[in-house]
């Protein structure tokens, strides 16, 4: 039994490659000689690969709504000059909207205070120049996260108070703070999460951002949080004016804190501001979920007013991410100065009548002379801070292990908030459930999916008959949806249809890198089972659709250029299978009434995210995919967790406050649904999966007295349709009020 038990794992392994990654070539179905289309739709001509052609139409499709972004975002921008009180409050709710963009949800301590730390007994100090004497400090953010840093206090009274913000990977060393307290000022250099390699193939800011992202929270929230607790600090000692500069990531952060928080006199920005509008090209920690729906640089930079503020065009970090790791591939680069420019005269149009800020290609010395400052000669050299390379970096991996013990420990409380987020939803009778889910609907449309407000193209169906086989025929067809993306698939039609019958459809779902000629035939991979086909020989009209995930990079960038607007791939997957779904209902052997959705793996996630929002799916089968999906994205403890795999594109953003997979099958309700699960598929363990879907079946039929409608088969297999269960289920709840003749 275990021998058998072993090779059942091992073949599980195997039948993973085509579900979960690895791309195949084109599985090229030549048209039938003189293939005629489908009854009212044109002939589709040409040797596309159509595949490819959706994931490229997909690009230009979002490629032109970033284009107009800045248009949208500055039409919603208040207009004319306004008073300060006015400018104030017309800022006060895009800084809220701000602060929960980057993840600012976590309150801060209360009154925190420096502590002075050392690791060289009976010495306070860590370092003395002729200007300044330096500290190591710790101060309080959250209850289990604590700013760590540098504090260099000037020999004589201190006239400012700066909080000066290096690139995240310049922290050793960092001269800008002794040339800083050397002309009068106190200066607190906080420590950011470095770019270096972590074990998971990936560098650590990668790493912390992807269960933080899941979980509603951000590393660029922690760190502009340290600094917001940073400016407490200060600001609890003394009365003086506080500066914010930073350069680099440090520069980013400078900008995040200061468009939220009001407290700085005066700011410095170098190394970062720029057009937002090709962000989805810079590493995966920079997503900020919907930024470019409302806020570029030159958004960001008018609200920082009144505070005087200052943007360097210098310290630009240089950073390639190469494919091949497990993070996503991109880069930072300095922008030309024209591009610089094209931002910076945003600010004129957008700052209300407030002071437009000054440029600087030597940021540091402008910043001390705006406040009557002179930079010290000579104050620029810098002790070295850490004697050993050791003791920095074991200060870093304690920064690092602080943020993701609390971000796990956010994963153990995202149950507790979903069950608050979900306190609405009556259960009571059927028609209250009906009534009070709708809003949770919505928000998981617009929130959480995202959703283009724009009309469809007329279908415009093209097709072509590519199979004429014994029991089924296979058709090619395209369709468009909206300008440059199109829907593709396989429509697969049984033989023996009479004149005006009409037959139930099931569409079946692709997983990762497939195509829908995986699922027909002898060219089906094993995985597949060939069910699309074997459904049609069993009576029922199929569709296999070609979703966007195929091409490895090329569509996991889609993800990034939504994310920037506040869509994901879903929201372009939703409105083609709303089209798919119209076309068939067209079909004179098509019953409308009983359609349904039958995904494997990443088909799995689409039977998940797709039914809630196309009500024409009547029933819904997710195979080989459900699972507690907010933890196996949000762990970074169990080896079943996409946060330290190759997946980047995988992560929503706030899903663990929101929408769990128990959570998506209450969008689905009170339509049939069922999971397909094999013991030994990788994707989770059972408990897992058991626990999950507990869930969905308390809530069918404990609370909504809906017997019989969710179902889960279990099956001692791997990553792989079964088949057997699934297929009974579909043949039960599309029967109709009569007997089908086509039924086994």
């Amino acid at each position: 039994m275990r021998n058998f038990a072993t090779k059942i794992r091992w073949i599980g392994v195997l039948w993973l490659v085509p579900c979960l990654g690895a791309e195949q070539p084109w599985p090229r179905l030549d048209p039938v000689e003189g293939g005629p289309a489908l009854p009212g739709t044109a002939l589709l001509a040409g040797e596309n690969d159509w595949a490819s052609e959706l994931v490229d139409g997909a690009h230009r499709f979002l490629d032109r709504h970033i284009a107009g972004a800045v248009q949208q975002r500055e039409a919603a921008w208040p207009s004319g000059p306004l008073a300060p009180d006015r400018w104030a409050e017309q800022m006060a709710p895009r800084r809220e909207a701000l602060a929960r963009m980057i993840g600012l949800a976590d309150a801060r301590i209360a009154s925190p205070r420096l502590v002075y730390t050392t690791s060289t007994p009976g010495r306070l100090a860590l370092a003395e120049t002729p200007g300044c004497t330096i500290y190591t400090v710790r101060w309080p953010v959250f209850e289990r996260v604590n700013g760590v840093g540098l504090l260099f206090v000037p020999r004589g009274p201190p006239l400012r108070d700066v909080i000066a913000v290096p690139d995240a990977d310049a922290f050793p060393g960092w001269e800008r703070g002794c040339a800083l307290a050397a002309s009068g000022c106190r200066v607190l250099v906080p420590m950011l999460i470095n770019r270096g390699d972590s074990p998971h193939r990936m560098s650590w800011r990668d790493w912390l951002y992807r269960p933080a992202y899941e979980l509603g929270r951000h590393l660029i929230g922690y760190e502009v949080a340290k600094i917001l607790s940073a400016a407490d600090c200060l600001a609890a000692d003394a009365s003086r004016p506080l500066g914010l500069l930073g350069y680099g990531e440090g520069g980013m952060l400078a900008l995040y804190a200061a468009a939220v928080d009001t407290r700085f006199a005066q700011v410095g920005v170098a190394g970062y501001f720029q057009a937002r509008e090709r962000t989805w090209e810079e590493p995966a920690y920079r997503t900020v979920f919907a930024r470019l729906d409302r806020f570029g640089d030159a958004e960001l930079a008018a609200m920082v007013a009144p505070a005087r503020l200052l943007l360097g065009f210098e310290g630009y970090p240089v950073l390639r991410v190469p494919p091949g790791t497990r993070a996503k591939p991109g880069h930072l680069a300095k922008p030309t100065r024209e591009a610089f420019d094209r931002e910076y005269a945003r600010i004129a149009d957008l700052n209300g009548g407030q002071p437009p800020p000054l440029v600087s290609s030597d940021l540091l010395p402008d910043f001390l002379r705006a406040w009557k400052l002179e930079a010290a000669p000579g104050a620029a050299a810098a002790p070295v801070f850490f004697r050993a390379k050791d003791d920095y970096t074991a200060l870093h991996r304690s920064q690092v292990d602080e943020i993701d013990r609390h971000n796990q420990w956010l994963l153990g409380e995202s149950a507790r908030e979903r069950e608050g987020y979900w306190k609405k939803l009556d259960t009571t009778t059927p028609e209250r459930f009906t009534e009070t889910v709708e809003p949770y609907r919505e928000a998981f449309a617009t929130e959480l999916i995202g959703r283009f407000e724009r009309e469809r193209l007329p279908a415009n169906p093209r097709s072509r008959k590519i199979l004429d086989g014994e029991k089924v025929e296979v058709y090619e067809v395209v369709l468009d949806v909206f300008p440059d993306l199109v829907a593709y698939g396989l429509l697969i039609r049984p033989r023996g249809l009479k004149p005006g019958e009409k037959r139930p459809v099931v569409v079946c779902q692709h997983g990762l890198e497939g195509r829908p000629q995986d699922l027909i035939g002898e060219r089906g991979f094993s995985a597949y089972q060939a069910f699309a086909s074997r459904l049609a020989e069993r009576g029922y009209v199929t569709f296999a659709p070609q979703n966007l995930y195929l091409f490895k990079d090329r569509f996991r960038l889609l993800q990034f250029k939504a994310n920037s607007m506040g869509k994901t791939l879903f929201s372009l997957m939703v409105p083609q299978h709303r089209q798919i779904c119209d076309w068939l209902a067209t079909l004179d052997f098509v019953d409308a009434e009983r359609m349904a959705f039958y995904g494997l793996s990443y088909g799995g996630k689409s039977a998940m995210r797709i039914p809630p929002l196309v009500p024409a799916y009547k029933a819904v089968i997710c195979s080989a995919d459900f699972n507690e999906w907010v933890w196996k994205n949000a762990s970074s403890r169990s080896r079943y967790s996409y946060a330290q795999l190759g997946e980047y594109e995988i992560f929503e953003w706030n899903l663990g406050r929101t929408f769990n997979y128990s959570d998506m099958a209450a969008l689905i309700a009170p339509r049939p649904f069922m999971v397909e699960r094999g013991h030994f598929d990788g994707v989770a363990p059972d408990e897992k999966v058991a626990a999950e879907f507990a869930r969905v079946r308390r809530l069918y039929e404990a609370r909504l007295g809906l017997a019989g409608r969710a179902e889960i088969e279990w099956f001692a297999g791997p990553h792989t349709i079964n088949g057997q269960g699934t297929f009974a289920f579909l043949d039960r709840v599309l029967a109709g009020d009569g007997d089908r003749e086509h039924a086994p």
